[in-house]
């Protein structure tokens, strides 16, 4: 079952707003990789949150998380925003990927504890990373950005609550 996950830490959440704070480049030195600010407190709540990101990048999130897999569906952003906290990447890929790259994506998503992947609609490239704070927009996974991301966010340096679960959870 889920924790209770609230209050400031590593990835000390914004002001509560709805407006997103304006990007800039991540610190940790990846090509592309921007830092956003995650609104909210990252309190558990009901309902749908409005993010400003589309994904998100953290913020507010439902109590259950997403569990880390793939998934061929689209999954509700509050549940993903919530394994996010716990240190996921999650890959938020168009509907109309490459289906070798999906299949590749899915056995990697299966071999990594903290990996989500799911069909997201209307993304502004083929491919959308997410950490927590961290977003990266590529167009094909064979980019070696890809990895470097996997690499420096997987339970990385702007996970809030590091060594939680990513299972168990609503998926």
């Amino acid at each position: 079952m889920a924790s209770a996950c609230s209050g400031d830490s590593a990835g000390e959440a914004g002001d509560g707003g709805g407006e997103a704070a304006p990007s800039q480049p991540a610190p940790e030195g990846i090509d592309g990789v921007v830092a956003i600010r995650a609104p909210g407190d990252r309190d558990h709540v009901d309902g749908s949150v409005d993010y400003p990101t589309d994904p998100p990048i953290g913020g507010d999130h439902n109590e259950v998380w997403a569990n880390c897999r793939f998934y061929s569906e689209v999954i509700p952003n509050e549940n993903a925003v919530h394994s996010l906290e716990h240190g996921a990447v999650w890959v938020a890929y168009s509907p109309d990927a490459p289906a070798a790259e999906l299949g590749a994506l899915s056995q990697r998503a299966d071999a990594e504890s903290h990996l989500i992947a799911s069909a997201y609609e209307g993304l502004p490239s083929t491919y959308v990373l997410s950490a927590w704070e961290r977003r990266l927009e590529l167009d094909s996974l064979g980019d070696p950005r890809f990895e470097q991301f996997l690499a420096t966010y997987l339970q990385g340096p702007t996970t809030p609550e590091p060594d939680t679960a990513c299972s168990g959870g609503a998926g």
